[in-house]
């Protein structure tokens, strides 16, 4: 899954839009795949390429323990909940940011093939969508779709900033899905994650900075 994992960041930057803004709550949905693709860069977990590894996804991720394991998912969250509660002086922002972090090993259990672990070891764990492509792909758009629904419907702003986001991220996703995927997994490939994060991260930021939570009847407050 890869939009998908913005989906809880849409339904909880509506809850609280102006704190802690879209940005931040796109940066928790793929916290833990920040972390794996750093680590990866420096040897600590690791994947590689097998075509035979799922029908949709040739990865091999054979070796992630610090960041999709439950346990470690928690860490991740738990932390990322202190920063953003410190940083925005809101224990519910913090929550609402950690909730987001950790519903990214929810929803890749559901998708992945077993390679999720509790703790790091065996038993590996997934649901397996990935090899059922005609379920998967409509999943993932309509995840991602009726959250970010629900949170142009819960704020108020121009029309142009959420759609430049909408329309790169599913540029984004038919590239995951449809463009030829590397011989090899490396530095590149590694990279080429951390830069789509960070473009979908800072887009998002803009969308929230232009966005104001709704009152009910239609009236807008500052979210400055």
């Amino acid at each position: 899954m890869f939009i998908g994992h913005f989906a809880p960041a849409f339904i909880a930057a509506a809850a609280i839009p102006e704190r802690p803004r879209l940005g931040t709550m796109f940066v928790a949905a793929q916290l833990v795949d920040w972390g794996f693709f750093t680590l990866a860069l420096i040897g600590v977990e690791r994947m590689r390429i097998d075509p035979g590894a799922s029908v949709m996804v040739p990865f091999d991720l054979y070796h992630m323990p610090y960041t999709h394991s439950l346990a470690g998912t928690a860490i991740w969250a738990a932390a990322f909940l202190l920063v953003v509660a410190l940083h925005q002086r809101s224990w519910l922002a913090g929550l609402l940011a950690g909730l987001v972090v950790a519903s990214h090993w929810l929803l890749d259990f559901i998708v992945h093939v077993p390679d999720l672990t509790l703790a790091g070891a065996p038993p590996k764990l997934g649901l397996g969508l990935w090899n059922h492509p005609w379920a998967a792909m409509p999943l993932e758009l309509a995840l991602t779709a009726l959250a970010l629904g629900h949170y142009l419907k819960r704020t108020r702003g121009p029309a142009g900033p959420p759609l430049v986001l909408a329309g790169v991220m599913l540029l984004f996703q038919l590239v995951n899905w449809f463009a030829p995927h590397p011989a090899e997994a490396g530095a590149l490939l590694y990279l080429q994650a951390l830069l789509a994060f960070a473009v979908l991260s800072a887009l998002a930021a803009w969308v929230g900075k232009n966005r104001w939570p709704r009152q009910r009847g239609g009236l807008a407050l500052s979210a400055r």
